[in-house]
């Protein structure tokens, strides 16, 4: 499974803690899994087409932090971070 990663707001944050103790979920993956499946499963039965192309742009709407985690490409993807 490839990995994607997100940048949230602390509404979205909350949104999803509430969403996991709803399903009984205990992990964020397997919730956001969740949700997007059944938005989709709504959206096909009503007949609507799935477009995501609305979604281009969305990441780069989000809040960007101000402290960089990682110094580069290589740091992102290494087992340890380079100081």
């Amino acid at each position: 499974m490839r990995q994607m990663n997100l940048v949230v707001t602390s509404q979205f944050e909350r949104d999803l803690a509430r969403y996991m103790r709803r399903r009984g979920l205990s992990s964020k993956s397997e919730a956001v899994r969740a949700a997007v499946r059944e938005a989709l499963e709504h959206a096909e039965a009503a007949g609507r087409a799935t477009d995501f192309r609305v979604w281009l742009g969305f990441g780069l709407r989000a809040p960007q932090s101000r402290r960089r985690r990682f110094r580069d490409e290589d740091d992102l993807w290494s087992s340890t971070p380079r100081s």
